[in-house]
């Protein structure tokens, strides 16, 4: 069983800043790799943020240089510090976690989703 449920979304203006916290049932970030997606109405769901066990991390460049990806293994959690918010990062964010078995069978985990508004 892997349960990854996510907090810490909630309405800001834009400038300002929120933490994504994303807590795991189990130490599964040792060994997962781990990302935020995010999906708007209308739009299509995106990769925000990733992250490997090994702290390897990729962003997507409309988020790069304004958000933060990071790993707490002992924690058991991920997040994702988002600076800068701007209206356009107005979407739900879901926690994801996923592994390639030894065939290269991809296994995906995913929170709940938390909603993140900018908005003056």
């Amino acid at each position: 069983q892997v349960q990854l449920v996510e907090s810490g979304g909630g309405l800001v203006q834009p400038g300002g800043s929120l933490r994504l916290s994303c807590a795991a049932s189990g130490s599964i970030f040792s060994i997962y790799a781990a990302g935020w997606f995010r999906q708007a109405p209308g739009k299509q769901r995106e990769l925000v943020a990733a992250i490997t066990p090994g702290d390897m991390t990729n962003y997507a460049d409309s988020v790069k240089g304004r958000f933060t990806i990071s790993r707490d293994a002992t924690k058991n959690t991920v997040h994702l510090q988002m600076n800068s918010l701007k209206p356009e990062d107005t979407a739900v964010y879901y926690c994801n976690a996923n592994r390639y078995n030894v065939h290269g069978v991809r296994f995906d985990y995913w929170g709940q989703g938390t909603q993140v508004t900018v908005s003056s």
